[in-house]
């Protein structure tokens, strides 16, 4: 790239980007990397723009793929970058202080060809190309006889668990931080931790963003696989040797990178100011640099976005998130489980003192009160969900604390409104806020205290106005809207039956439903009766036109009548385990049943339904008596104190008992099917500033992505 480079549209001409793609070894000690790292042109700020730097990209490699195997420049130019990072760490002495902003740049180079080169071959091809060794000449490095692509692997990990991100206060233990405010002190005056602070965290939020991105990039060969890859090089490499050790620290890294949502720094943020000695040159080229660079790491993914979002976002949290969704995901290795899966299956509160387990080496702690705020907060995102559902399903010591807070409305709420704005949604995102509420309803304890917790003015929920609702009258209303729309729109099995889990595992724990809640069931189920009243007149009269015709096959209604009566069963079992656990506490029920009473006529014969109807039945009879005792025209308000006095008088004995409703989710078996497409669908629509070829995506298709 080089300094003589203003524009994408320039560099397939650059001539340092030639020479680098040329038939020539360049030795990783040629003053040819500082020419070429010390790069600045207009950086993609949509898009089009990241499509544009894509194809210049490919013009170079294709020359690169070409010639590597006799240069071994790619090699070279990874070698520099090791070098760079480990004066980035650890030098004392170094006398060049922009190798902090070169070892950026030959990240981001190599990001780039990593990324053209994964997608048009093989691991087993790309590997040989990180293989080459120069046969002339000794080495300055020394890690021709080590393994390139797993010392590039360790040392992106390295980048970033070690680096400092946040300000210097926070990392004072550091080496890296001790040596850069000793170089400071002897340059510049004043306070070392306000000035120093900025300066630091404008330069290790970029390179730790451009580690996370390009450990995204070197995973990104699923994407160019139909299959799901159970055995791949990188994977291997990721769950054993020398990245293993480091597998705690990452997760924990990225979990923090999400927690603390720091915001990216404003383009133009100068890290060294201009000197008016001797080195005023090289800093001010190394400031240049910085400004040229950073509109790139506030990009919002392969969909143009508004400038006004990227200011809201934080570029690092979002991709940690994602590189963390991908390791998660990874398949288990054949003589290993996911290490990554099991940390964050097993990380604990930093308020929990209890020993770790022997059997789990990848254990750490994390403080879950500033997850659970991040998490409170990010929901709007699909995989700010997923990582939720995570967490919620495989980390039991998420599961019990979320479960304990008292503010679990900060945590519901969200969840709701990706359920209300169904429509707005893709599948997956409501798919797994279906399922969160279903494993927060498998607890008695969370069924009971939602009662408790009283709503105002819920604004998004536009079909009534809710000016004072509980959270668990609000979580009813929805679920039932959300199998309204599925049963209209969608007509999704899958969707219906988790909805009708989460009703029926808190049905018990009914406790002082709002009236429009109270409503919402029985119409659900009027609903419900009109569909299977309609189904069965169409195979009544399809039987009756094919006894004249033994040609035309006859329309499956059978199926359909037995789908629609499994929804009716669940529905009434709903109703019952309210009326048997909770009646009392549940007047407005009560009313709703007996003003539609004529809906459960039908269904008091049925032989699918006889048994259940029994207690519906009875209560109907016992208050209906009770009301007609009381006299002719009476007010919804006398009529509810008559329901609460009857519900007192009525004998519980009579009712029979049924065994209790309870569901739990079980994931399905190879549950990879779903969840890495679907990780993998969310990186190539959200990552920040990357840009994948759709006609080169192979894991899912587009509308599915």
């Amino acid at each position: 790239m080089g300094a003589n480079s203003s524009s994408i549209s320039e560099l397939p001409e650059n001539e340092y980007l030639q020479k680098l793609s040329g038939s020539e070894p360049i030795s990783e000690n040629d003053p040819f990397w500082n020419q070429l790292l010390s790069f600045s042109f207009t950086t993609p700020t949509n898009s089009a723009d990241l499509k544009l730097l894509e194809e210049a990209t490919i013009s170079v490699c294709k020359s690169l793929v070409e010639k590597n195997p006799r240069t071994g420049n790619l090699g070279s130019l990874i070698k520099v970058f090791l070098s760079r990072t480990k004066e980035l760490k650890i030098s004392a002495e170094c006398q060049n202080h922009l190798f902090i902003w070169q070892a950026h740049n030959a990240l981001f180079i190599i990001c780039c060809l990593l990324k053209v080169f994964i997608s048009r071959m093989s691991e087993e091809e790309l590997q040989l190309h990180f293989t080459y060794e120069e046969k002339a000449g000794p080495s300055s490095y020394g890690v021709e006889c080590e393994d390139l692509v797993e010392e590039l692997l360790c040392c992106l990990i390295q980048l970033i668990v070690e680096i400092p991100l946040l300000y210097p206060c926070q990392h004072t233990d550091s080496n890296w931080w001790k040596w850069l405010c000793s170089w400071y002190r002897g340059r510049y005056s004043g306070g070392v931790t306000s000035a120093l602070g900025y300066a630091v965290r404008d330069i290790t939020y970029s390179i730790s963003l451009e580690a996370v991105t390009t450990l995204i990039v070197f995973l990104s060969c699923q994407l160019f696989h139909k299959e799901i890859l159970r055995e791949s090089i990188i994977h291997r490499y990721l769950m054993h040797g020398r990245c293993l050790p480091y597998t705690s620290r990452l997760v924990k890294t990225l979990l923090y990178n999400f927690i603390r949502q720091e915001r990216s720094p404003p383009p133009g943020t100068h890290v060294f100011q201009q000197q008016t000695d001797g080195g005023g040159l090289l800093y001010g080229i190394a400031s240049g640099v910085a400004t040229g660079l950073w509109t790139v790491f506030t990009l919002g993914g392969v969909g143009s976005k508004a400038s006004a979002q990227l200011e809201q976002c934080s570029p690092l949290a979002s991709q940690s998130l994602l590189l963390l969704l991908v390791l998660a995901n990874l398949t288990d290795a054949p003589d290993t489980p996911n290490p990554y899966r099991q940390a964050i299956m097993s990380f604990k509160n930093t308020q929990d003192n209890t020993a770790f387990s022997s059997s789990n080496p990848h254990a750490f702690q994390i403080n879950f009160n500033s997850l659970y705020t991040a998490l409170c907060e990010q929901q709007k995102s699909d995989q700010a969900t997923l990582l939720l559902y995570m967490l919620l399903h495989q980390n039991s010591n998420v599961r019990t604390y979320v479960l304990a807070r008292t503010d679990i409305e900060n945590l519901v709420l969200p969840i709701l409104e990706i359920l209300y704005h169904v429509e707005e949604r893709n599948s997956h995102h409501v798919y797994m806020a279906l399922i969160i509420l279903l494993i927060l309803t498998e607890d008695d304890g969370f069924n009971r205290s939602i009662h408790e917790v009283i709503l105002k003015n819920i604004t998004w929920y536009a079909e009534r106005v809710l000016t004072e609702i509980s959270l668990g009258s609000l979580l009813i209303l929805v679920v039932i809207r959300t199998i309204q729309y599925n049963m209209t729109r969608t007509r999704d099995k899958y969707l219906h039956t988790n909805c009708l889990a989460a009703l029926a595992n808190m049905s018990a724990q009914f406790r002082s439903l709002h009236q429009y809640a109270a409503q919402r069931i029985i119409s659900l189920f009027s609903l419900l009766s009109k569909k299977h009243n309609k189904v069965l007149e169409q195979a009544t009269q399809s039987l009756r036109g094919s006894l004249g015709s033994n040609d035309s096959p006859l329309p499956d209604y059978a199926q359909d009548l037995n789908v629609i009566e499994e929804v009716i069963r669940m529905m009434l079992e709903i109703i019952n385990s309210c009326l048997t656990n909770s009646l009392h506490h549940n007047p407005n029920l009560v009313y709703a049943l007996l003003y539609k009473r004529d809906l459960f006529e039908q269904f008091r014969t049925h032989p699918s339904f006889q048994d259940i109807m029994q207690n519906i039945d009875l209560v109907i009879s016992f208050f209906s008596c009770r009301l007609e005792q009381a006299g002719a025209e009476l007010s919804v308000e006398r009529v509810l104190e008559i329901i609460k006095q009857g519900a007192v008088a009525l004998p519980k004995d009579r009712l029979r008992k049924f065994p209790e409703l309870k569901f739990k989710y079980v994931e399905e078996e190879q549950p990879e099917e779903f969840f890495i497409p679907y990780v993998w669908s969310l990186v190539y629509n959200s990552a920040v500033a990357l840009y994948w070829n759709p006609r080169d995506i192979q894991l899912f298709t587009m509308d599915s992505g």
